[in-house]
Protein backbone atom coordinates (compact mmCIF):
# COMPACT_ATOMS: atom_id res chain seq x y z
CA UNK A 1 0.00 0.00 0.00
CA UNK A 2 2.35 2.51 1.06
CA UNK A 3 5.92 3.21 0.12
CA UNK A 4 9.07 4.44 1.67
CA UNK A 5 10.11 7.74 1.23
CA UNK A 6 13.49 8.48 -0.39
CA UNK A 7 15.84 10.94 1.82
CA UNK A 8 15.41 14.14 -0.08
CA UNK A 9 19.10 15.36 -1.27
CA UNK A 10 20.41 18.83 -1.16
CA UNK A 11 21.59 18.40 -4.98
CA UNK A 12 18.98 22.00 -5.68
CA UNK A 13 18.77 24.54 -3.24
CA UNK A 14 15.68 26.47 -1.90
CA UNK A 15 18.01 29.91 -2.00
CA UNK A 16 18.78 29.45 -5.99
CA UNK A 17 15.29 29.08 -6.83
CA UNK A 18 14.33 31.81 -4.83
CA UNK A 19 17.02 33.57 -6.93
CA UNK A 20 15.89 32.87 -9.83
CA UNK A 21 12.12 33.87 -8.75
CA UNK A 22 13.39 37.15 -7.46
CA UNK A 23 15.33 38.15 -11.22
CA UNK A 24 12.55 36.75 -13.03
CA UNK A 25 9.66 38.24 -11.02
CA UNK A 26 7.93 40.19 -13.89
CA UNK A 27 7.82 36.77 -16.17
CA UNK A 28 6.63 34.29 -12.86
CA UNK A 29 4.25 36.00 -10.63
CA UNK A 30 1.67 36.45 -13.88
CA UNK A 31 1.93 32.77 -13.99
CA UNK A 32 1.87 31.82 -10.39
CA UNK A 33 -0.51 34.61 -9.30
CA UNK A 34 -3.48 32.65 -10.85
CA UNK A 35 -2.81 28.93 -9.80
CA UNK A 36 -2.84 30.71 -5.99
CA UNK A 37 -6.49 32.37 -6.73
CA UNK A 38 -7.59 28.44 -7.90
CA UNK A 39 -6.49 27.39 -4.57
CA UNK A 40 -8.13 29.78 -2.72
CA UNK A 41 -11.27 29.54 -4.67
CA UNK A 42 -11.28 25.54 -4.05
CA UNK A 43 -10.91 26.35 -0.02
CA UNK A 44 -13.75 29.05 -0.08
CA UNK A 45 -15.76 26.46 -1.97
CA UNK A 46 -15.38 23.51 -0.47
CA UNK A 47 -17.17 24.62 3.14
CA UNK A 48 -18.30 28.20 1.81
CA UNK A 49 -16.15 28.73 5.32
CA UNK A 50 -12.44 29.21 5.18
CA UNK A 51 -11.78 28.63 8.90
CA UNK A 52 -13.70 25.32 8.48
CA UNK A 53 -11.31 24.28 5.40
CA UNK A 54 -8.44 25.17 7.49
CA UNK A 55 -9.06 22.75 10.32
CA UNK A 56 -10.09 19.82 8.24
CA UNK A 57 -6.72 20.33 6.53
CA UNK A 58 -4.70 20.67 9.11
CA UNK A 59 -6.12 17.65 10.52
CA UNK A 60 -5.16 15.85 7.30
CA UNK A 61 -1.80 17.47 7.15
CA UNK A 62 -1.15 16.22 10.87
CA UNK A 63 -2.31 12.36 9.66
CA UNK A 64 0.46 12.63 6.45
CA UNK A 65 3.14 14.01 8.96
CA UNK A 66 2.72 10.82 10.79
CA UNK A 67 3.08 8.55 7.86
CA UNK A 68 5.95 10.77 6.50
CA UNK A 69 8.02 10.09 10.26
CA UNK A 70 7.03 6.34 9.85
CA UNK A 71 9.02 6.66 6.24
CA UNK A 72 5.45 5.87 4.44
CA UNK A 73 3.44 7.76 2.06
CA UNK A 74 -0.20 7.44 0.25
CA UNK A 75 -0.06 7.70 -3.09
CA UNK A 76 -2.46 9.64 -5.27
CA UNK A 77 -5.00 7.11 -6.33
CA UNK A 78 -4.57 5.40 -2.46
CA UNK A 79 -5.70 8.42 -0.91
CA UNK A 80 -8.99 8.89 -3.10
CA UNK A 81 -9.84 5.41 -2.96
CA UNK A 82 -9.87 6.18 1.02
CA UNK A 83 -12.93 7.97 2.43
CA UNK A 84 -11.96 7.86 6.48
CA UNK A 85 -8.78 9.02 7.77
CA UNK A 86 -8.20 8.27 11.73
CA UNK A 87 -6.46 10.92 13.18
CA UNK A 88 -4.83 10.90 16.86
CA UNK A 89 -6.59 13.84 18.42
CA UNK A 90 -8.43 16.87 18.42
CA UNK A 91 -6.28 19.48 20.66
CA UNK A 92 -8.42 22.80 20.29
CA UNK A 93 -5.74 24.90 21.71
CA UNK A 94 -3.15 23.99 18.98
CA UNK A 95 -5.14 23.92 16.09
CA UNK A 96 -6.35 27.49 17.44
CA UNK A 97 -2.50 28.59 18.14
CA UNK A 98 -1.43 27.27 15.00
CA UNK A 99 -4.06 28.25 12.72
CA UNK A 100 -4.79 32.03 14.47
CA UNK A 101 -8.17 31.18 15.22
CA UNK A 102 -9.73 32.41 18.22
CA UNK A 103 -10.14 29.42 20.70
CA UNK A 104 -14.01 29.75 21.11
CA UNK A 105 -14.55 30.32 17.24
CA UNK A 106 -12.08 26.64 16.77
CA UNK A 107 -14.34 24.95 19.15
CA UNK A 108 -17.20 26.43 17.04
CA UNK A 109 -15.96 25.27 13.97
CA UNK A 110 -14.80 21.78 15.03
CA UNK A 111 -18.96 21.05 16.66
CA UNK A 112 -20.38 22.28 13.45
CA UNK A 113 -18.27 20.46 11.57
CA UNK A 114 -19.16 17.27 13.46
CA UNK A 115 -22.40 17.98 12.94
CA UNK A 116 -22.30 18.32 9.43
CA UNK A 117 -20.44 14.31 9.65
CA UNK A 118 -17.08 15.84 8.67
CA UNK A 119 -15.55 14.73 11.72
CA UNK A 120 -16.73 11.61 13.75
CA UNK A 121 -16.38 10.24 17.02
CA UNK A 122 -16.67 6.42 16.82
CA UNK A 123 -15.84 4.09 19.60
CA UNK A 124 -12.53 6.54 21.14
CA UNK A 125 -11.52 6.87 17.23
CA UNK A 126 -11.90 10.21 15.63
CA UNK A 127 -12.38 9.94 11.95
CA UNK A 128 -12.42 12.45 9.41
CA UNK A 129 -15.12 11.49 6.81
CA UNK A 130 -14.07 12.73 2.93
CA UNK A 131 -17.79 11.33 1.76
CA UNK A 132 -19.27 14.56 3.55
CA UNK A 133 -17.94 17.25 1.25
CA UNK A 134 -17.05 17.30 -2.58
CA UNK A 135 -14.68 14.79 -2.90
CA UNK A 136 -13.14 16.60 -6.35
CA UNK A 137 -9.96 14.95 -7.34
CA UNK A 138 -7.31 17.92 -7.95
CA UNK A 139 -6.68 16.94 -11.24
CA UNK A 140 -6.24 21.06 -12.34
CA UNK A 141 -4.37 21.87 -9.43
CA UNK A 142 -1.88 19.11 -9.83
CA UNK A 143 -1.40 20.30 -13.58
CA UNK A 144 -1.23 23.95 -12.69
CA UNK A 145 1.49 23.04 -10.05
CA UNK A 146 3.18 20.88 -12.21
CA UNK A 147 3.05 23.34 -15.50
CA UNK A 148 4.61 25.68 -13.42
CA UNK A 149 7.15 23.84 -11.74
CA UNK A 150 8.21 22.53 -15.66
CA UNK A 151 8.04 26.42 -16.54
CA UNK A 152 10.44 27.74 -13.53
CA UNK A 153 12.67 24.49 -13.99
CA UNK A 154 13.21 26.10 -17.62
CA UNK A 155 14.01 29.67 -16.10
CA UNK A 156 15.91 28.14 -14.23
CA UNK A 157 18.02 26.00 -16.72
CA UNK A 158 18.48 29.65 -18.33
CA UNK A 159 19.68 31.28 -15.74
CA UNK A 160 22.45 28.15 -15.24
CA UNK A 161 20.80 26.86 -11.87
CA UNK A 162 20.17 23.47 -13.34
CA UNK A 163 21.56 21.59 -16.06
CA UNK A 164 18.37 20.42 -17.69
CA UNK A 165 14.07 21.35 -16.81
CA UNK A 166 11.81 18.86 -15.13
CA UNK A 167 9.13 18.09 -17.68
CA UNK A 168 5.32 18.01 -16.71
CA UNK A 169 4.95 14.23 -16.92
CA UNK A 170 7.85 13.46 -14.24
CA UNK A 171 6.69 16.15 -12.46
CA UNK A 172 3.13 14.70 -12.37
CA UNK A 173 4.29 11.40 -11.57
CA UNK A 174 6.15 12.38 -8.86
CA UNK A 175 3.09 14.56 -7.04
CA UNK A 176 1.28 11.66 -7.36
CA UNK A 177 3.07 8.49 -6.67
CA UNK A 178 4.55 10.95 -3.43
CA UNK A 179 1.19 12.69 -2.91
CA UNK A 180 -0.01 12.48 1.14
CA UNK A 181 3.95 13.81 1.17
CA UNK A 182 4.19 16.61 -1.43
CA UNK A 183 0.91 17.82 -0.06
CA UNK A 184 2.50 18.13 3.00
CA UNK A 185 4.62 20.47 1.69
CA UNK A 186 1.69 22.12 -0.49
CA UNK A 187 0.30 23.30 2.76
CA UNK A 188 2.99 24.38 4.42
CA UNK A 189 3.44 26.66 1.50
CA UNK A 190 -0.11 28.16 1.21
CA UNK A 191 -1.53 27.96 5.10
CA UNK A 192 1.23 31.64 5.84
CA UNK A 193 -0.14 33.42 2.34
CA UNK A 194 -3.50 32.52 4.22
CA UNK A 195 -2.52 33.30 7.98
CA UNK A 196 -0.52 36.18 6.91
CA UNK A 197 -2.89 38.00 4.67
CA UNK A 198 -6.07 37.13 7.56
CA UNK A 199 -3.83 39.46 9.67
CA UNK A 200 -3.28 42.60 6.95
CA UNK A 201 -7.17 42.27 6.30
CA UNK A 202 -8.41 41.08 9.17
CA UNK A 203 -10.42 38.38 7.52
CA UNK A 204 -10.32 36.13 4.13
CA UNK A 205 -13.25 37.27 2.72
CA UNK A 206 -11.43 40.76 2.23
CA UNK A 207 -8.27 39.23 1.31
CA UNK A 208 -9.92 36.97 -1.28
CA UNK A 209 -11.56 40.07 -2.97
CA UNK A 210 -8.96 42.12 -3.31
CA UNK A 211 -6.81 39.36 -4.36
CA UNK A 212 -8.96 38.74 -7.37
CA UNK A 213 -8.43 42.51 -8.12
CA UNK A 214 -4.62 42.44 -7.77
CA UNK A 215 -4.36 39.00 -9.80
CA UNK A 216 -6.67 40.29 -12.52
CA UNK A 217 -3.90 42.82 -13.04
CA UNK A 218 -1.03 40.88 -13.20
CA UNK A 219 -3.33 38.54 -15.66
CA UNK A 220 -3.47 41.50 -17.60
CA UNK A 221 0.44 42.10 -17.84
CA UNK A 222 0.66 39.26 -18.94
CA UNK A 223 -0.49 40.59 -22.69
CA UNK A 224 2.88 42.06 -22.78
CA UNK A 225 6.36 40.60 -22.53
CA UNK A 226 7.75 41.43 -19.32
CA UNK A 227 10.74 39.26 -19.74
CA UNK A 228 13.43 42.33 -19.25
CA UNK A 229 11.39 44.02 -16.71
CA UNK A 230 12.54 44.99 -13.28
CA UNK A 231 10.54 43.81 -10.11
CA UNK A 232 10.45 47.20 -9.34
CA UNK A 233 9.23 48.57 -12.41
CA UNK A 234 6.84 45.72 -13.01
CA UNK A 235 4.66 46.64 -9.28
CA UNK A 236 4.90 50.10 -10.48
CA UNK A 237 3.71 49.47 -14.16
CA UNK A 238 0.90 46.63 -13.39
CA UNK A 239 -0.03 47.02 -9.68
CA UNK A 240 0.32 50.29 -7.56
CA UNK A 241 0.38 52.99 -10.54
CA UNK A 242 -2.97 54.28 -12.14
CA UNK A 243 -4.94 52.16 -14.21
CA UNK A 244 -7.16 52.29 -16.79
CA UNK A 245 -10.61 50.77 -16.44
CA UNK A 246 -10.22 47.48 -18.58
CA UNK A 247 -7.98 46.50 -15.67
CA UNK A 248 -10.10 46.73 -12.87
CA UNK A 249 -12.79 43.70 -12.04
CA UNK A 250 -16.28 44.44 -11.12
CA UNK A 251 -18.49 42.94 -8.24
CA UNK A 252 -20.36 40.42 -10.26
CA UNK A 253 -17.03 39.35 -12.05
CA UNK A 254 -15.29 38.92 -8.10
CA UNK A 255 -18.62 36.95 -6.84
CA UNK A 256 -18.32 34.50 -9.96
CA UNK A 257 -14.44 33.85 -9.61
CA UNK A 258 -14.63 33.21 -5.69
CA UNK A 259 -18.30 31.95 -5.03
CA UNK A 260 -18.28 34.72 -2.48
CA UNK A 261 -22.20 36.08 -2.65
CA UNK A 262 -22.24 39.41 -4.31
CA UNK A 263 -24.12 41.14 -1.34
CA UNK A 264 -20.87 40.10 0.68
CA UNK A 265 -18.47 40.96 -2.07
CA UNK A 266 -19.93 44.30 -2.15
CA UNK A 267 -19.78 45.04 1.55
CA UNK A 268 -16.10 43.55 1.23
CA UNK A 269 -15.48 46.08 -1.78
CA UNK A 270 -16.84 48.92 0.50
CA UNK A 271 -14.09 48.00 3.59
CA UNK A 272 -11.48 47.34 0.82
CA UNK A 273 -12.34 51.46 -0.78
CA UNK A 274 -12.58 52.65 3.20
CA UNK A 275 -9.27 51.21 3.79
CA UNK A 276 -7.63 52.38 0.69
CA UNK A 277 -6.46 48.95 -0.46
CA UNK A 278 -8.36 49.19 -3.75
CA UNK A 279 -10.02 52.63 -5.69
CA UNK A 280 -12.59 52.30 -7.98
CA UNK A 281 -13.39 54.02 -11.25
CA UNK A 282 -16.77 55.62 -12.50
CA UNK A 283 -17.56 52.18 -14.26
CA UNK A 284 -17.81 50.38 -10.79
CA UNK A 285 -14.42 48.22 -11.57
CA UNK A 286 -12.23 48.00 -8.98
CA UNK A 287 -8.19 47.76 -8.71
CA UNK A 288 -5.24 47.95 -6.34
CA UNK A 289 -5.05 51.37 -4.83
CA UNK A 290 -1.04 50.95 -3.88
CA UNK A 291 -1.51 51.67 -0.50
CA UNK A 292 0.15 49.04 1.97
CA UNK A 293 1.85 48.07 -1.05
CA UNK A 294 4.56 47.37 1.63
CA UNK A 295 2.95 44.97 3.79
CA UNK A 296 1.27 42.87 1.17
CA UNK A 297 5.24 42.52 -0.23
CA UNK A 298 5.93 41.26 3.13
CA UNK A 299 3.58 38.17 2.97
CA UNK A 300 4.58 37.90 -0.73
CA UNK A 301 8.20 37.48 0.46
CA UNK A 302 7.13 34.86 2.86
CA UNK A 303 4.99 32.77 0.46
CA UNK A 304 7.77 33.05 -1.87
CA UNK A 305 10.33 31.97 0.35
CA UNK A 306 7.96 28.70 0.92
CA UNK A 307 7.72 28.32 -2.79
CA UNK A 308 10.91 27.83 -3.01
CA UNK A 309 11.17 25.82 -0.98
CA UNK A 310 8.41 23.81 -2.05
CA UNK A 311 9.75 24.16 -5.87
CA UNK A 312 13.28 22.15 -4.45
CA UNK A 313 11.99 19.59 -2.75
CA UNK A 314 9.59 18.87 -5.23
CA UNK A 315 12.75 18.74 -8.33
CA UNK A 316 15.04 16.89 -5.76
CA UNK A 317 12.29 14.18 -5.31
CA UNK A 318 12.65 13.98 -8.75
CA UNK A 319 16.36 13.61 -9.11
CA UNK A 320 16.44 11.13 -6.57
CA UNK A 321 13.61 9.39 -8.36
CA UNK A 322 15.40 9.04 -12.03
CA UNK A 323 18.82 8.02 -10.42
Amino acid sequence: MSKFLPELSKQIHSEVIREVIEKNYASIIPVWAPLQLTWVNSDYRTFHDYEKYMIVMYLLKTTFETYAKNLTTLNYDEYFNQFEFEIEKINVMEISKSLNIAKETTRRKINELEKMGVIKKINKKIIIDRNTWPNIKPDDTIKRITRFLSTLSKICVTERKISEPFSNEILTKICKEYFSFVWILYYEMQFPLLLGNKKIFGDLESFHVNGVCIINQALHSKKNDNSEMSKGFYLEKYMWSDQKSETGVNAMSISDITGIPRATVIRKLNKLLKEKFLKVDNKKHYSSSGHHAQKLLEVQKVTLDNLSKFASRVYNLCLIKND
